[in-house]
């Protein structure tokens, strides 16, 4: 029997599923979950900020055991019920519900430039990772994200980051980087920027703080791209759009 489920409204912030005008964003925060999606084969997995929970069903289909973690109230209640395969939690990234060295994997993507005590935060996945474990994060590159500021252009960020501030923030709070990398549009998406005068990324904020009349080309195209059109790569960090980590607890 399909489950009737009221999708969750748009902040304006938060990504999710299955909105053709979110397409872009939403394939942009899938690739990190299918890149990385190996290092959560067979283990206790904690999504740290799980949001819609999407992210949590995909590592469900790997993992031994997901708990999906958010804040927000009308949030968890989603993810309870359009993922039952997942464990929800209801609780405070500043002071994670779980005890010490209990699970393999954190995965906290899109979430870090939302808090205002990052070490702190970072601390706290160190404590709950066993010995070995990993850490896998991601957060818009703050160099692309808003050029030439030290203050967020995004209302919802409290503090965006540069590669070499995200592995500081890592190494500082006791972590190993294991990888860091940079996410990068692939050839397909590059000539769709072309197609539409340069960027699609302007193109959609033209759209969205003009009239909110989605032109034909640019919404079909919108719809077309998958997680497949962007790439990661350890090469030109300072060029792309989010960075992604992967760090060990020694």
């Amino acid at each position: 029997m399909t489950r009737e489920l009221e999708p969750l409204p748009l902040t304006g912030e938060r990504t999710v599923p299955g909105v053709p005008e979110e397409n872009y964003w939403f394939r942009r925060h899938e690739i990190a979950y299918l890149a990385l999606l190996e290092h959560c084969a067979g283990a206790r997995v904690l999504e740290a900020g799980c949001g819609e929970g999407y992210g949590a069903k995909v590592i469900a289909d790997v993992a031994d055991r997901v708990i999906a973690l958010d804040y927000d109230e009308l949030t968890s209640a989603h993810v309870a019920k359009a993922y039952p395969e997942v464990d929800v939690l209801r609780g405070n990234l500043a002071c994670l519900p779980l005890g010490s060295s209990t699970v393999d994997v954190v995965v906290n993507f899109q979430v870090i430039e939302h808090l205002w005590d990052q070490p702190g935060f970072l601390r706290e996945c160190l404590r709950v990772l066993r010995p070995g474990g990993r850490l896998l994060i991601s957060t818009p590159n703050r160099i692309t994200f808003s050029p030439g500021r030290d203050k967020p252009l995004n209302p919802f960020h409290t503090r965006e980051l540069a590669p070499s501030e995200l592995d500081s923030l890592l190494t500082g709070a006791g972590f190993v980087t294991e990888q860091l990398l940079g996410l990068h549009h692939g050839p397909r998406l590059r000539s769709l920027d072309a197609a539409h005068h340069g960027s699609i990324i302007d193109a959609q904020v033209r759209v969205v703080l003009g009239d909110g009349v989605w032109p034909p080309d640019l919404l079909r195209d919108i719809g077309s791209i998958t997680a497949s059109d962007f790439v990661l790569s350890a090469e030109d960090l300072d060029a792309s759009l989010d960075l992604v980590a992967v760090a060990v607890r020694p």
